[in-house]
């Protein structure tokens, strides 16, 4: 079956059409801002793929409803508009690519695979917040946690390199960036904690987002600074993160920026690191322990000095860095980066969510194949069993 695999993000647009093999046979990327490519762009993009058997879509936000892939239908599209107001920077942009998709290629099954999902059976006391019962029961109030499509994929590969049932922390850095402390059970990675919560704006500093923030904050800057609420929510997820504290959401610039001694570029760097390690050391706990680090996304890929400076500050969890590994990295593979001796594995691993939504998509439309497991031989995806 040859899959088309839209992933509609915050601020590219990735279609990759995969063979029967998994070959990448067709790829395009389309610079998206606030996930919006250019009007007509992917329209044309997936006017030129090729013989298509499915289609499959990255959705961020499955709600309390949707727990694992789905065959896209008019009732199933109504329930993930319903969620957009939760995921405004991902989810309008996702469902304009399934409705695009739909009408560029008819007739063509679409099935949503949701970031959500990998998160869905989180123990209670990680998911639960404090709220009121009625907010939590009938409201639907928890922390779904998102980037689970990533997640899944870095913990798969971490077992192959670091072996069977390695308590894995992911750190999936990019525009969006979340951790995940991720444990086996037999050959099934599980979501244990993860930092995003009820929306992708919590956890991390990111591009655009704040990351955690007291919730008194937006409340007191409607009712006594006198803001608009849809101001504040505009800012919390478009004007905050690193753009809010150096001027720009890229994290190159930011870095240019600080090397030639720019203080609101210092600050920013200092800020995303302290809330990374905590963030890291806090999903270490919750495993008990840590067997292996992952870097993955665009800057935990490509940015070997702020993994050198983040895993510096955390020495105490075991891990050491090789400075020579590190630095030579393989941004589109997969690298062991530690030091000789550390009780605990550093690794790089190049995001291939496009290989997990294939993988779902066959699996529901033609039943599942043999289930992946930690530790042997790999198998079609790249998963090890």
């Amino acid at each position: 079956m040859q899959v088309l695999v839209v992933n509609a993000g915050s601020s590219t647009v990735k279609i990759r059409l995969l063979d029967a093999g998994d070959e990448v046979v067709h790829r395009v990327d389309l610079a998206a801002d606030r996930g919006r490519p250019e009007p007509g762009a992917l329209e044309d993009a997936l006017a030129g793929t090729g013989p298509i058997d499915a289609v499959g879509h990255r959705v961020v936000h499955g709600g309390p409803a949707f727990h694992g892939p789905v065959r896209v239908d008019d009732a199933v599209l109504a329930e993930l508009d319903g969620l957009a107001v939760l995921a405004p920077l991902h989810q309008v942009p996702a469902l304009a690519a399934v409705r695009a998709a739909a009408e560029a290629l008819p007739g063509i099954p679409a099935v949503a695979c949701f970031d959500t999902a990998f998160h869905a059976d989180m123990p209670a006391a990680a998911s639960t917040y404090a709220l009121p019962a009625r907010w939590r029961d009938e409201l639907g109030v928890r922390r779904y946690g998102f980037h689970g499509l990533a997640h899944e994929w870095a913990a798969r590969r971490a077992a192959a390199l670091a072996g069977p049932g390695a308590r894995t922390v992911v750190a999936h850095l990019g525009s969006g960036a979340s951790a995940c402390a991720v444990a086996w059970e037999g050959d099934r990675p599980r979501s244990v904690d993860t930092t995003m919560g009820f929306t992708p704006t919590a956890g991390l500093v990111m591009g655009t987002r704040t990351g955690d923030l007291d919730p008194a904050v937006p409340l007191w800057l409607v009712e006594s600074a006198g803001l608009g609420p849809d101001d504040v929510a505009a800012a919390l997820d478009r004007r905050s993160g690193l753009l809010g504290l150096a001027g720009t959401a890229d994290m190159r610039e930011v870095l240019a920026a600080e090397a030639a001694g720019g203080p609101g570029a210092a600050l920013a760097v200092a800020v995303w690191l302290h809330r990374l390690r905590a963030q890291v050391a806090a999903m270490a706990a919750a495993l008990g322990g840590l067997d292996a680090l992952v870097f993955s996304g665009g800057i935990g890929e490509n940015a070997a000095g702020l993994r050198g400076r983040a895993v510096a500050g955390l020495g105490f969890l075991g891990l050491a860095l090789d400075p020579d590994a590190n630095a030579a990295a393989d941004p589109d593979g997969e690298t062991d980066v530690s030091a000789a001796g550390a009780r605990a594995r550093t690794l790089v691993v190049h995001s291939r969510e496009d290989l997990v939504i294939a993988a779902q998509v066959r699996d529901l439309l033609d039943g599942p194949a043999a289930a992946p497991s930690p530790g042997g031989a790999v198998d079609r995806w790249g998963w090890s069993r």
